[in-house]
């Protein structure tokens, strides 16, 4: 029997190895057959290493097809190829499984193909280094998110995905049958996370979120990765605050320990960002003026005027200060301006990354809102009875975690941040 336990990963094989016994698994990426011996390249999850084939061994890695998996041992020794210091001279070359050619794709990324080709295959895609470090970014920028929210006394929660009622604000959800009722597939976290703020005061998720929109776009999905926060007795000010740092610290934890990784990746701009500029509306509406787009108090931003508003302002910028009536039921109002509300968007460009801002907190003011926006009170009735239990003023926002890895890996579609994405077209596999 085959022992499949390795020793090493191919980005741990280095000079204080030499003369010590390795054993790799990886899958077969090149053969270059010279006669008595063979240069054999194997890629893991870590990267590739170089090896020298000999003997009976020879016949056995020429003959099996590239991107079989293969489990080897041998000798680590200096190399003197130019991409690889050191080299396993091999005494053992097992194969695992042979890989059924024709492939549907290259996982070298040598030939390119197309995206949905690549989705297609997408297991096998993810050899490709540069597929791989994205997800690798992807991973690591979790970790940062995870890390600075309970920095801050964040608590992680999961709530339901599935809701029995379409009770979010929002047309555009999924509904399905639930056992002889209605069912529907949840579109944020909203209603749920305020009501935790009666007891565990400052609350993030991180998880799927599903909208039935049927666009066709570079930049949305109908299931999508969404970071939310709520915190008790913080202002809408304060968790732009705590998304800034956020943000900035996942930047820095890129550039800084995963420069490899975002060039793999592609990332051709290097960001660095240190405070993100704060526009409100009311400033971006008197700077489209002056670029000849007339719009009005109340008028909300096409794409094209976030496109301009992105070339004056590049990169990141929070737009705030936005009229109450574009907002969801649940935003206040600012105090000395209730046409106003106490809210904001972080952009990337004409991309919006974040939507936050202050809850309402009084119960009546609620059903007033929600009857102000024609949508039924006792149908929410549910929600509203936490208001009653001593609901504190609160504050938080939702993150759109895929678009904020297509900004800083640099891609140019958000299903390539997304390992099985989901649009109107894709469901498979």
């Amino acid at each position: 029997m085959t022992d499949i336990k390795r020793t090493h990963y191919a980005d741990e094989l280095g000079d204080g190895l030499i003369g010590q016994q390795v054993r790799i698994g990886g899958w077969i990426e090149d053969v270059r057959d010279i006669g008595k011996l063979a240069f054999v390249t194997i890629r893991d999850v870590s990267g590739a290493c170089q090896l020298i084939v000999t003997g009976d061994n020879v016949q056995v890695a020429i003959q099996t097809p590239r991107q079989s998996s293969v489990i080897v041992s041998g000798a680590v020794q200096k190399s003197k190829a130019k991409d690889f210091p050191v080299e396993v001279k091999v005494t053992e070359f097992s194969v695992l499984t042979k890989a059924v050619h024709p492939l549907p794709i290259d996982p070298t990324g040598r030939v390119e193909s197309a995206l949905d080709k690549r989705l297609d295959a997408r297991a096998l895609d993810l050899r490709n280094p540069k597929t791989a470090a994205i997800f690798h970014l992807r991973s690591a920028g979790l970790k940062v998110i995870r890390d600075t929210l309970r920095s801050e006394r964040f608590i992680e929660v999961s709530t339901p995905k599935i809701i029995g009622s379409a009770s979010e604000g929002g047309a555009n959800l999924f509904g399905f049958d639930y056992f002889k009722r209605k069912g529907y597939l949840a579109q944020s976290p909203q209603l749920y996370k305020e009501q935790l703020t009666l007891g565990l005061d400052r609350v993030f998720e991180i998880g799927p979120y599903f909208r039935a929109e049927n666009s066709h776009t570079v930049r949305h999905l109908t299931e999508f990765t969404s970071v939310d926060i709520e915190a008790a007795f913080l202002d809408y000010e304060d968790v732009m605050d705590i998304v800034e740092k956020l943000v900035i610290n996942v930047i820095n934890e890129f550039q800084q320990n995963h420069g490899r990784q975002l060039e793999l990746a592609g990332a051709k701009e290097k960001l660095s960002v240190s405070k993100i500029e704060r526009l409100t509306y009311e400033q971006c509406i008197d700077e489209l003026a002056k670029q000849g787009e007339s719009l009005q108090f109340g008028d909300d931003l096409s794409d094209a005027a976030l496109r301009k508003l992105g070339e004056t302002h590049n990169g990141f910028y929070f737009l705030m200060d936005w009229p109450l009536k574009l907002k969801p039921f649940y935003i206040h109002e600012k105090e000395d301006n209730p046409k106003v509300s106490k809210s904001f968007d972080l952009q990337f460009g004409y991309l919006e990354l974040v939507s936050g801002g202050r809850r309402l907190h009084d119960p009546e003011k609620l059903r007033s809102r929600l009857a102000e926006q024609g949508l039924d009170p006792s149908s929410f009735e549910e929600h509203l009875q936490a208001f009653g239990w001593g609901m504190p003023p609160h504050s938080g926002w939702g993150l759109g975690y895929d678009r904020l890895m297509m900004v800083l890996t640099g891609q140019q579609n958000v299903r390539d941040v997304v390992l099985y994405p989901r649009d109107t077209d894709r469901i498979t596999p």
